[in-house]
């Protein structure tokens, strides 16, 4: 009995070492990758937000593992396939760093790597209203309305719609000194514009005052507008002028019908002491002639 019980001792002890082996082994060894399952691939995303412009350094890239199967188009592997580049634009923390928004690496970074061929970049300062308040940012799309009074050459102060449609590259806060010397911060937004667009811009910001009017990115439509003058908002849209009386015409007089030869002429005949009369027909033989 003794020796019975000793067996099934070993036996325990035996299965229990058995099962802490296995157990270990299952720890250490990676599991398997499942039949159909798919393998991931490191990918180059954003360590943090970043705006337009900014030159990738080391610390704003970090690599992630990614399904295989979904990777997306222009995606990087390594973190010096994009380190030195420029954002062409805005991205957010974890968003991929694809080649369609990034410079090549040669055209380092700043603003300048963004403009089209044949556009400019032109900044002007604005306030809040002239920011619609906030909601002018890089992507949108604005109108530049401008505003000059008498002090600009105007008889009156008039407003005109000058530009269209123009892309915000932008918007930010620029340090300039106020007239006592002292630094503020200047709201600044920048504008896609082609030169002869330029030239209208710096024209109208020197010259009057400047509204950014926020529009729609399914609107591109191009509106032609007369403008409007002081005298005409103040006095509203006048009425259609009533068309004038045609011009009266005097008749020249008749002229006076030419005087008729009569009918018929009574001849008085005398012979002798007698007298008689005749009546000549006037009308045969042309008159009488």
């Amino acid at each position: 009995m003794r020796r019975q019980a000793l067996m099934f001792l070993v036996l325990a002890l035996a299965a229990g070492g058995l099962a802490a082996v296995l157990a270990t082994r299952m720890m250490r060894t990676p599991p398997e990758v499942a039949e159909g399952a798919t393998a991931t691939v490191s990918v180059a995303v954003a360590a943090r937000d970043m705006n337009v412009g900014t030159l990738l350094a080391t610390e704003d890239i970090r690599l992630v593992d990614w399904p295989g199967d979904a990777v997306p188009v222009g995606y990087s592997t390594t973190i010096d396939e994009v380190v030195g580049r420029g954002l062409m634009s805005p991205v957010k923390a974890n968003e991929p760093l694809l080649s369609s928004k990034l410079a090549s690496p040669e055209s380092g970074g700043g603003m300048s790597i963004i403009i089209p061929q044949g556009k400019r970049a032109m900044s002007v300062r604005v306030d809040d209203v002239v920011g619609v308040a906030g909601f002018v940012l890089p992507g949108t799309r604005v109108d530049v309305v401008v505003t000059m009074d008498r002090a600009a050459g105007q008889e009156e102060a008039a407003t005109r719609l000058v530009l269209q449609n123009l892309e915000v590259i932008s918007a930010g806060q620029s340090l300039e000194r106020n007239p006592e010397g002292e630094p503020q911060q200047v709201p600044v937004v920048t504008l896609l514009v082609g030169p002869e667009e330029a030239e209208q811009l710096a024209l109208a910001h020197s010259n009057g005052s400047l509204q950014l009017a926020l529009r729609s990115p399914l609107d591109q439509d191009t509106v032609s507008t007369p403008g409007i003058r002081a005298s005409r908002l103040i006095a509203g849209t006048p009425p259609p002028a009533a068309p004038r009386p045609a011009a009266r015409v005097s008749a020249a007089p008749a002229a006076a019908p030419a005087p008729t030869a009569p009918a018929q002429v009574i001849l008085e005949v005398y012979r002798g002491p007698e007298r008689s009369t005749a009546t000549v027909d006037t009308t045969i033989g042309g008159g009488g002639q």
